[in-house]
């Protein structure tokens, strides 16, 4: 991915509103399997790493994106970006 793909992803995550929560049980099987199941309706997915979580969120992220097949956009502070692309017809176009 590109440094300007990644800005496009970047600015669409923006508005996107965190649909998982991280804990302090912190990554779960159950969880891991949630997250790879939101890809079949969704391509960008922004996670929340609460306070009580002690796992460093871009480890974390790695860790996700390496069992979803996906891709880090960014970690911003307890933020976490996941991109992975649909593999038939993607709705989010990246610039080339």
């Amino acid at each position: 991915m590109t440094s300007k793909q990644r800005a496009y992803l970047k600015s669409l995550a923006g508005t996107l509103e965190p649909i998982f929560q991280i804990g302090k049980s912190s990554l779960t099987p159950e969880l891991t399997t949630a997250v790879s199941e939101a890809f079949n309706t969704r391509e960008l997915i922004k996670l929340n790493v609460l306070k009580n979580c002690m796992d460093d969120p871009k480890e974390l992220a790695q860790t996700i994106a390496e069992r979803t097949h996906s891709q880090v956009v960014q970690v911003i502070g307890k933020k976490i970006v996941l991109y992975k692309p649909f593999k038939e017809n993607p709705k989010i176009l990246l610039p080339q």
